[in-house]
């Protein structure tokens, strides 16, 4: 999945998975706050959010400071999304 189609995927989760259903995948702008401002959404939300995420790619939200950075905006989901995703590379010896 490249990051549109995971930007597409993760507007779709928003709405769906937190029944915003007064707002439509477009309504939601990739570089705006997911959070207070942006959506109007409140910490029962993030808590939901947190587990639809990590229901839906396989990761961990470790800690609040990697949460706040991950839900910054959507460009930020898919962003750490896609580096939790990416196979590790072992040193070489």
């Amino acid at each position: 999945m490249n990051r549109d189609e995971l930007k597409q995927r993760l507007k779709h989760l928003l709405i769906d998975g937190l029944k915003l259903e007064e707002i439509q995948p477009q309504d939601i702008k990739d570089d705006e706050p997911i959070f207070v401002e942006g959506l109007g959404l409140d910490s029962i939300d993030a808590l939901e959010l947190v587990v639809l995420i990590e229901e839906n790619f396989h990761l961990s939200i470790v800690d609040e400071e990697v949460g706040q950075k991950a839900f910054a905006s959507v460009d930020a989901l898919a962003d750490f999304i896609l580096a939790s995703q990416e196979p590790a590379t072992s040193p070489q010896p």
